[in-house]
């Protein structure tokens, strides 16, 4: 099972709230068995405790550390949001990438998304694809999977 595939993609959300943007990237990690359900929840928690915006219109939810039982296997899930979400102190999250990390691999995904992310190109890349199979090719592209 790879990190990242076209069924943990999620193009022209429109969710409702931040919180609701994650639990969109909750479930597309839950669905694809990376994660048992509850760790959608934990993924709230973290938020509620840290917000995981990163600038550059993207957030990084994943869980708290005691929920690393709740993971199955390392995966990624995006959520594409062109209108954004509010996601507090004034910031829109225009990418949601959920993270569900076994192991120690957490902080190498992290890094690697956030370089990604970093660069305003990719940005706008990502921003312009118009399906899920031009979403996953934008990141296998940078990610050292």
């Amino acid at each position: 099972m790879s990190i990242l595939s076209v069924n943990k993609i999620k193009m022209n959300a429109q969710p409702k709230d931040k919180l609701e943007a994650i639990r969109m990237a909750g479930q597309l990690l839950v669905d694809a068995g990376h994660a048992s359900p509850a760790y959608i929840e934990k993924m709230i928690e973290r938020e509620q405790t840290l917000s995981t915006y990163m600038g550059n219109g993207l957030a990084i939810p994943h869980g708290t550390q005691d929920s690393k039982s709740l993971i199955v296997s390392t995966g990624l899930s995006i959520v594409q949001i062109p209108q954004g979400v509010d996601f507090g102190d004034g910031e829109r999250a225009n990418l949601v990438i959920g993270i569900a990390a076994a192991g120690n691999e957490h902080l190498d995904i992290l890094t690697n998304v956030a370089m990604i992310c970093s660069e305003d190109e990719n940005i706008e890349r990502i921003m312009a694809a118009k399906t899920p199979e031009d979403m996953l090719n934008i990141f296998e592209s940078g990610m050292e999977l």
